[in-house]
């Protein structure tokens, strides 16, 4: 049964009917272009999304799952955790990993650097666009090539995406349509953590990404009710994107999105408002079973937080699952505080999120917003986990890189136990 506090699915429905009138279409460079396009339009109508996507033909070069995980010992190696400042000042994290193993740590600007020693040592900062960082990223893993969300300012703002073919050395403003979902909302991206490709089940292939859908108004708080969170997710390679139907549950903003070795993909989201206040203390997750067209099952966490718990506002969180074929293991980021946004910590579950039984501190000083992600097998980032977050010792952006033998060390949380599988 889907419960959504102190707010039936008609009022929901109200609610968002209501939003349709503020409704804005967001196209690359021209606001008119998208209602000329029949064209385009008139593919979309035709487009049958429950099918995944036999209809592309991109599916068609899309290599097996095993040729993206690997084995779980390459994260077992002796324990490891390094930390090193990137960026000076200003904020908003995303950091992903190329297909060929380059690391890129991305930050509000919006700039990005590069590291391709694994995350050893990096080049020097470079500006994809003047903009805002949208907090979406996705690496395309059928071709390469990495998509990059920024708006013109802060969202709601027109949204543009820019591709790299080259790993992350240069960058290009593509032409895109996003279509609305049933609603008729098209989101914005800001700010989540990245993207992903799909690589199990009949939705293999499928790009997506968490993003937002601003309600009324991003402020006052009194319209914090009418936002929610869902995603944005692409089935020709990134040419043309569409809004999935609403997490199901109001009051959501700043989402992370994995897939499990069934295919099936679990949502991770803050809660900015809640009726009860101790709904909007601890994260939000639920899942989809159809590549993420629509959300089911929401349920509160009571282990992991959002943010400290003087206050209700919540936390941007990072969210990975690790290459290792065959296992579900899901780390998340955030903070455990009393007052204001210190102490980060990583939580680790083996199970596909449905327990988290240890975690290990990272910084006790100033952490806020936070991105996570992993190596792939076979390439220089091989076994290492990677965290951009907000804070450190000085302002601005601070990255972490450990192995899950060190996460290992970490403290239990008595919300479920290790599996045997993992015990060293």
């Amino acid at each position: 049964m889907i419960e959504i506090p102190n707010c039936s699915w008609a009022s929901l429905f109200a609610v968002l009917v209501a939003s349709v009138f503020s409704c804005r279409i967001v196209l690359t460079d021209n606001l008119s272009a998208q209602e000329e396009n029949k064209e385009t339009l008139a593919q979309h109508a035709a487009m049958d999304f429950t099918t995944g996507i036999g209809w592309n033909a991109d599916n068609q070069l899309y290599r097996p799952a095993s040729d993206h995980e690997g084995s779980l010992d390459s994260f077992l190696k002796p324990a490891a955790f390094e930390t090193q400042r990137l960026f000076e000042n200003d904020r908003f994290p995303n950091v992903i990993v190329a297909m060929d193993g380059t690391v890129l740590a991305a930050w509000n600007g919006v700039a990005i650097r590069r590291s391709s020693d694994g995350g050893k040592t990096w080049d020097t900062a470079q500006v994809i666009a003047e903009g805002f960082m949208s907090g979406g990223f996705v690496v395309d893993e059928v071709s390469g090539d990495i998509f990059a969300f920024i708006e013109a300012g802060h969202p709601p703002a027109p949204l543009y995406i820019y591709r790299s073919a080259d790993h992350g050395i240069t960058w290009n403003k593509q032409d895109t349509i996003v279509f609305p979902n049933s609603f008729g909302h098209v989101p914005t991206m800001h700010m989540n953590e990245h993207g992903i490709s799909l690589r199990h089940g009949r939705f293999k292939g499928r790009l997506i990404s968490a993003c937002r859908w601003y309600g009324r108004s991003n402020y006052p708080v009194e319209n914090f009710h009418t936002h929610y969170t869902n995603a944005l997710f692409s089935d020709d390679g990134g040419r043309t994107w569409k809004a999935s139907e609403p997490f199901p549950v109001m009051g959501t903003g700043e989402a992370c999105i994995v897939e499990l070795s069934d295919g099936r993909l679990y949502y991770n989201t803050r809660r900015h408002w809640a009726p009860l206040a101790e709904d909007a203390l601890w994260r939000w997750s639920g899942y989809s079973e159809d590549g993420g067209m629509t959300w089911t099952n929401p349920r509160r966490s009571s282990v992991l937080p959002d943010g400290d718990v003087a206050t209700t506002y919540g936390l941007m969180g990072g969210l990975v699952r690790l290459p290792v074929l065959g296992r579900d293991i899901l780390l998340y980021s955030n903070i455990v505080s009393q007052s204001g946004r210190r102490n980060g910590h990583v939580w680790a579950s083996f199970d596909g999120g449905e327990t988290w039984p240890l975690r290990r501190q990272v910084y006790a000083g100033n952490f806020a917003y936070s991105s996570l992600n992993a190596g792939r097998p076979g390439t220089p980032s091989e076994g290492w986990i990677y965290l951009l977050y907000e804070g450190g010792e000085e302002t601005g952006g601070s990255f972490s890189r450990f192995n899950l033998t060190w996460l290992l060390q970490g403290e239990k949380t008595g919300n479920g136990s290790l599996p045997g599988w993992i015990t060293p």
